[in-house]
């Protein structure tokens, strides 16, 4: 589809809020300065914050790579794709509304994108996500051996949640009414020693994929669970040093497009995605899934090949 001549399209995909589409991306400020938002670079690693955001322009500025523009000139850079290929992306979330208008933000939006406080982190006890991970078919003791109990503090009140650190010590944090993130966001890795590693977007789909396994034996492996799609870059180092890289990616359209993106980065990167075909990630497999299925069987006998 050429865009060149539909620039009314153009004009809604450069003036769509850029707080929000990072939000999307998993991508959250590290501080809030007045109008400016101030991120990890989404276009590389650092441990200091250096893109600022103007909400009131809508302009972004990368401090370290002296670079900086609208909402396209992001999007090309961190798709690394050609415009046109970006707009075609961007066309399907404005289609479902995914994404809003830019506007400046008032107080009240302020104070719910403020910073989250820890308070305290301690082993899964409350019986409210205790179901929560009975709903999602989540097994406990999966749970367990890789999250916590976090108790934070948001606008002035206090939260728990089920949390899922990662590399750099923010969390990712669920329960049945929140998904939000503290920072810094970063990847999870967990380093057993392995030549191959297993790769997730979301810690859900690793537990999914955890719970799916019970206590079937099988290959030691590492896992990598990228937290969001804009931090693979970001795993590649400690990926690539694997004799074997297995995708397990969601399957709407930003997974499918990293996974042809990573497969083509080299032969040691496997697409395992059929394990849940039909399924948009790991844990709406799980869910359909009243006992192991015979795919999961096959697909375990593959991994072991």
């Amino acid at each position: 589809m050429d865009f060149a001549g539909d620039q009314d399209y153009i004009k809604r995909v450069r003036e769509t809020d850029m707080v929000s589409y990072l939000s999307r991306l998993g991508i959250e400020p590290e501080k809030i300065s007045g109008v400016n938002y101030w991120y990890l670079s989404p276009l590389r690693a650092e441990r200091t914050a250096s893109f600022k955001v103007n909400r009131n322009l809508n302009r972004w500025f990368d401090f370290g790579e002296g670079i900086g523009g609208n909402l396209i000139d992001f999007g090309i850079l961190h798709q690394q794709c050609s415009v046109a290929d970006f707009l075609r992306q961007f066309k399907v979330d404005l289609l479902v509304g995914r994404l809003k208008e830019h506007q400046a933000p008032s107080a009240s939006e302020r104070e719910r994108e403020s910073k989250i406080q820890i308070l305290e982190v301690t082993g899964i006890q409350k019986p409210a996500l205790l179901e929560y991970l009975t709903q999602r078919k989540i097994a406990a003791d999966a749970a367990r051996a890789f999250c916590h109990q976090v108790h934070y503090q948001l606008a002035g009140k206090n939260y728990y949640a089920i949390g899922f650190r990662n590399d750099s010590g923010g969390f990712e944090l669920r329960n049945p009414y929140s998904k939000i993130s503290s920072s810094p966001k970063d990847i999870t890795s967990i380093n057993r020693g392995a030549t191959t590693v297993s790769v997730f977007e979301g810690f859900f789909d690793m537990l999914s994929y955890q719970s799916l396994y019970g206590s079937k034996t099988r290959p030691p492996e590492n896992l990598v669970v990228l937290n969001s799609v804009a931090f693979f870059k970001r795993s590649q180092p400690f990926l690539e040093t694997h004799q074997s890289i297995q995708l397990y990616l969601d399957q709407d359209q930003s997974g499918r497009l990293l996974t042809t993106r990573a497969l083509a980065l080299g032969d040691q990167y496997v697409d395992r995605s059929s394990l849940y075909s039909g399924f948009k990630d790991l844990n709406e497999y799980l869910l359909a899934s009243q006992q192991p299925h015979a795919k999961l069987i096959a697909h375990q006998e593959g991994h072991q090949l």
